[in-house]
């Protein structure tokens, strides 16, 4: 008779006992699975929001409440940090069970077809989990080591990961209720409750510490403790606003001299300079500046209305594409919507905390509107179209 390959390599893996540890109980992966879940949960219901707000339409895409992004962003990242410790203790935990044979040996087909499906979800699970975790830590400190474009594929993971959790949830539900209420005997281990408590409570005192100690990049009477934060925006920065990129990065350093603002609506067409700018009506407004790897901070800002902007060329209720000196990046043009162009609180701005924008936070002018992430604040402004 013929053997499966995946028999014989069946008959070479050690039982579970053989390699398991004190702290390798299904008890452990489940408490443990209890705060990941949600957490992972979390990260992708704020992910969404984060992706919606990168949209140029979308039901949640609203100029209010004007701390909406800095908030949802600031749970994402502080969360995602907090799966970090969870997440490999879980694979920790975990692994010796991954090894257990099929329940009833390895000769019935559908045994042997259950078991595979089983293996292929966690193998999965784990690698979404691991991709999502890594991704996004690398992205809070800008280490772009990988070769692929994060936002696309970020996003598209987490639904796999997703996926991939609700179905594990749904086929171990029982398994899980049972592992949380009592500890189970034999090969679990019973007789070690400490151990598995205290493991337990030093994993979720690690991801505790880990979103304490870089939480004050968001949460400003936190920001003395942000000792793992990348960006500490209370602390010493240009004009008291940290900037992820300056204008040598961008190379726009050589065309801020002569710059001009050229704006193109449905009657006319108008350039104005910075000082035609400054001259006009200047309208002051306190809004954050909220970035996706999880820093914030408010600062004032002075400039013209964009609604006042795009009247001077006959431009009413439309939306406007915000197109920036710098070139080649993937928001060197934007689209600001209509609901946001009308709101009284979106300015091409000049002047930040009372003095003239630095060319690294957006000189000669920049885009500032509420509820708006970082990234989308035009800086370098070179063009407003109206659509």
């Amino acid at each position: 008779m013929i053997k499966w390959p995946l028999q014989t390599v069946l008959r070479r893996i050690p039982e579970p006992g053989n390699v398991a540890g004190d702290v390798q109980t299904t008890a452990v992966v489940a408490r443990i699975g209890v705060f990941l879940g949600p957490a992972f949960g979390i990260c992708f219901l704020t992910g969404l929001i984060s992706h919606n707000a990168q949209a140029t339409s979308g039901i949640l895409l609203r100029p209010w409440p004007v701390w909406g992004y800095r908030l949802s962003q600031g749970i994402h990242v502080a969360t995602g940090i907090a799966c970090l410790p969870l997440l490999l203790a879980k694979i920790f935990a975990a692994y010796p069970r991954i090894l257990t044979r099929p329940e009833g040996g390895s000769g019935k087909r559908t045994t042997m077809v259950r078991f595979a499906a089983d293996r292929l979800l966690v193998g999965v699970l784990t690698a979404a989990g691991i991709v999502q975790v890594a991704t996004g830590i690398f992205n809070v400190f800008q280490w772009y080591i990988f070769r692929f474009d994060f936002v696309p594929v970020h996003y598209a993971v987490a639904w796999i990961a997703m996926g991939a959790i609700l179905i594990h949830v749904a086929t171990k539900l029982p398994t899980i209720a049972r592992a949380v209420r009592r500890p189970r005997a034999g090969r679990e281990r019973a007789d070690r409750p400490t151990s598995r408590r205290g493991f337990v409570g030093g994993v979720l005192g690690v991801s505790g510490g880990l979103v304490l100690f870089s939480v004050g990049q968001t949460i400003g009477p936190l920001d003395r403790l942000a000792f793992l934060a990348p960006r500490r925006p209370r602390a010493v920065n240009l004009q008291g606003v940290p900037a992820n990129r300056t204008a040598a990065q961008a190379g726009v350093t050589d065309r801020l001299a002569d710059w001009s603002l050229t704006i193109t609506g449905p009657i006319r067409r108008r350039e104005l300079d910075r000082g035609t700018l400054a001259a006009m009506p200047q309208t002051t407004v306190r809004l954050p500046i909220a970035c996706v790897e999880g820093w914030s901070i408010g600062a004032e800002w002075s400039g013209v209305r964009i609604r006042e902007l795009i009247e001077l060329v006959g431009g009413g209720d439309q939306g406007v594409r915000v197109v920036s000196l710098e070139r080649g990046s993937r928001y060197a043009q934007t689209i600001l919507p209509a609901d946001f162009v009308e709101d009284d609180r979106s300015i091409l701005a000049l002047t930040i905390n009372g003095e003239a924008l630095h060319p690294d936070h957006g000189f000669p002018a920049r885009v500032i509107a509420p509820n708006r992430l970082g990234a989308l604040q035009t800086k370098w402004v070179e063009r407003l179209e109206v659509l």
